[in-house]
């Protein structure tokens, strides 16, 4: 006996290509799965064997299949993303099964309830390449890294690619202050203090605000007072930031000089850093430790230069003298912020230039890695 018992209707953006398929007739573990898929956010179909529809079961991005139905399907067609799910874990015959199907993996619950409520969520969002993922950080104050990060942000999304914009400092005055969208709608940092596990990759890019056609995460106007550094959790921060990557396109992140347990979470998930030095002997000096420190965790630290330049300085002396590559010298740009332009909002801007020709050559990076 096959049918489905679940709702086969998708929404608008949800295909039948996205939606794992369950088989099973043990009502128990159904149950389980069931609760499992609505933690990930994803609609499955559920068959007692294999499904009557057409390449149905050759399609699913994801097979779940219960201990009990395995025999059902020793003559079905080998294909990859199956998992063989049981709850007895002195079952010794489950991994003779698995192979009998040619399952992927096996799990039990409950103890891996996790692992698949991660895997089922890629399948339910459509995971593909990760957002190239960069940060920006100052080799000392007022060295002009979140003007980078957003002209950085602002570019790629007029470029049209999907961007997200990260604010990872709370002592910083706040990225959409800089973008003129303080008051704008959607949720800043305090709202996802709590975030331990999974976050939605959708359901984070529709509740952020939208400023010059990118999503913004910021802080709340008061809560570098109310709120010590700390106080956004390092599991929330890799929660969220990993969520904002599975969405793809680009995420930059504004850090903070300090590295704390939030800000080493944030640098584990980076593609590349930016340490934006402006070109004097001092700011050299204070560069120097900022880059010791976060080179210690970060793979990929480069030096973005800035003018005007001390006697006997160039972006490439400063480069040298810090021992790290050089990311190219950030043009100043007159008039900001005004008020309504953001950084890198003139498109012929020289800021603007700057961060086409960065796009430009890290695409040609990411695509050779």
């Amino acid at each position: 006996m096959a049918g489905a018992i679940i709702d086969d209707r998708p929404s608008a953006a949800e295909g039948r290509q996205g939606r794992p398929l369950i088989v099973t007739e043990d009502v128990e573990l159904l149950d389980d799965l069931l609760r499992l898929c609505a933690a990930a956010g994803a609609r499955p179909e559920v068959h007692h064997g294999v499904p009557e529809s057409r390449g149905r079961w050759e399609t699913a991005p994801l097979v779940l299949v219960g201990n009990d139905a395995a025999r059902r399907l020793r003559g079905a067609a080998r294909r990859r993303g199956v998992v063989l799910v049981g709850k007895d874990q002195d079952d010794s015959g489950v991994w003779q099964r698995a192979v009998e199907i040619g399952a992927d993996h096996v799990l039990m619950l409950p103890d891996g309830e996790q692992w698949l409520v991660d895997r089922i969520a890629d399948v339910a969002e459509g995971v593909g390449r990760p957002a190239l993922t960069v940060g920006v950080v100052g080799g000392r104050g007022g060295a002009g890294a979140s003007t980078l990060a957003c002209a950085l942000a602002v570019t790629s999304a007029r470029q049209g690619t999907r961007t997200l914009l990260v604010d990872a400092d709370p002592l910083g005055g706040g990225l959409d202050v800089l973008l003129g969208g303080e008051s704008a709608d959607g949720l800043r940092w305090p709202a996802f203090a709590a975030s331990r596990g999974r976050v939605g990759g959708g359901a984070l890019e529709e509740s952020l605000p939208e400023l010059h056609a990118l999503r913004v995460l910021s802080w709340d106007r008061g809560d570098a007072v109310a709120i010590p550094p700390q106080a956004i959790p390092p599991q929330a921060v890799r929660a969220v930031l990993a969520a904002g990557r599975r969405r793809g396109g680009t995420v930059v992140v504004d850090l903070p000089r300090r590295i704390d347990e939030g800000v080493a979470e944030a640098l584990a998930q980076l593609d590349m850093g930016l340490l934006v030095v402006p070109a004097e002997l001092r700011a050299v000096a204070a560069a120097s430790r900022v880059a010791s420190a976060f080179g210690m965790v970060l793979r990929d630290l480069r030096v973005a230069v800035r003018g005007p330049y001390a006697p006997g300085l160039d972006d490439h002396e400063v480069a040298r003298l810090l021992g790290l590559p050089l990311a190219g010298e950030v043009p100043t740009e007159a008039g900001l912020p005004d008020g309504g332009t953001p950084p890198g909002g003139v498109p012929r801007g020289p800021l603007a230039r700057f961060c086409e020709g960065f796009w430009e050559r890290a695409a040609v990076r990411g695509e050779a890695a």
